[in-house]
């Protein structure tokens, strides 16, 4: 697995998620590449062809209630592709329901956190997940 920098593919369809995710991760000391995918399908798609050019995202931030294809669709298809397989997957998600977190986990996911509706507690969220990935956990090249 090649990773270029520090690559975080958000995979989310609401935009104002979107926009709060951006700029809270603007803010970081760890000055991530942010790329947005607002939709299964395409998702999979760019992550496909990222497998193919060797400039896989570090982590992936997937929301699981998407269009087109859902997220614990996309979480199945990464996790039978072996170059794809092993960027960590955090499901960031509004969903509370014990059969996503359990389908989740399944298929493999490594983290799963229910959306915080109140900013603090959003951004704490998002820069621990940050944090954890870029400068606790050991990702292969």
């Amino acid at each position: 697995m090649t990773v270029i920098g520090r690559q975080i593919l958000l995979i989310e369809d609401n935009p104002g998620d979107v926009r709060l995710t951006q700029e809270i991760l603007r803010y970081s000391t760890f000055q991530s590449i942010i790329t947005v995918i607002d939709n299964g399908d395409d998702a999979i798609d760019y992550l496909l062809s990222a497998a193919n050019s060797r400039n896989l995202p570090s982590i992936i931030i997937l929301d699981l209630n998407l269009p087109r294809k859902s997220g614990i669709e996309v979480l199945a298809v990464i996790k039978k592709k072996p170059i794809l397989k092993l960027i960590p997957i955090v499901v960031l998600t509004s969903s509370e329901a014990e059969r996503d977190i359990t389908e989740s986990y399944n298929l493999h996911a490594n983290s799963y956190i229910a959306k915080p509706v109140d900013f603090d507690e959003y951004f704490k969220v998002l820069t621990n997940i940050e944090k954890f990935w870029f400068s606790i956990a050991k990702l292969p090249d």
